[in-house]
């Protein structure tokens, strides 16, 4: 199985038309994309509503439980049945994957900021919208660690795409286990565990950089040597 995925890495076939890796690569990144989108799309402003009030803290866990124990591939089914083939049934059963982690957190970033910090913006005289700004810059970092979460958890889920016939990486696990070409499924395998790394990793310097102060610190280091 090793050497029939190594083969099929080495072959500069796999690697060019329609249904060469770069491009099933690239399409499973733009439907993880999409469901990431629509996600943020749904549970941002929810999140910032209450991590800026407080309200409704019941209601967002009991939704986020909820939806994490929806099967996703299950889910798809029940769509294709109603709405039919499509990019849209995968998409949204990937959504509903995506709000649980980008709720949390936008939620726990905004509650996790100095109270100090916002009663002193409120102090200065500033509007709500400017005071919401100052929370969403400095609970920044916890947003990021939702995006990741909800990122790795798409993308390794993205998978089911292929199973309504769609590309992507999963295109490699079903044609593999169709054929019995377990090589193959490897080479999906392989392909979806180094993705999500790749994902996770760039992700993971951002919310570095987005730590409040992280600028000034890289300034006074640069301006050290």
């Amino acid at each position: 199985m090793l050497a029939d995925m190594i083969a099929y890495f080495a072959d500069p076939e796999n690697w060019w038309g329609a249904q060469g890796i770069p491009v099933r690569v690239g399409e499973h990144l733009w439907y993880s994309f999409i469901a990431v989108a629509l996600a943020a799309l749904l549970a941002f402003p929810a999140g910032v509503y209450v991590g800026h009030t407080g309200r409704g803290q019941t209601f967002i866990v009991t939704v986020a439980n909820s939806l994490r124990a929806i099967p996703s591939l299950g889910l798809m089914t029940l769509l294709v049945l109603l709405m039919g083939l499509g990019l849209l049934p995968p998409v949204l059963a990937l959504v509903t994957l995506a709000i649980p982690p980008l709720l949390a957190g936008v939620y726990s970033g905004m509650r996790s900021v100095d109270r100090a910090v916002v009663d002193a913006a409120w102090a200065m005289g500033m509007a709500r919208h400017q005071v919401i700004g100052v929370e969403l810059r400095n609970g920044l970092p916890g947003m990021i660690a939702g995006l990741r979460g909800a990122s790795l958890q798409v993308i390794a889920t993205a998978m089911i795409a292929a199973y309504v016939n769609l590309g992507g990486i999963g295109r490699y696990i079903f044609d593999g286990l169709a054929l019995y070409d377990y090589g193959r499924v490897l080479v999906g395998a392989v392909l979806v565990t180094g993705l999500a790394l790749a994902v996770d990793g760039a992700l993971a310097v951002v919310g570095r950089l987005a730590q409040p102060g992280a600028k000034k610190s890289s300034v006074s280091r640069s301006r050290r040597r």
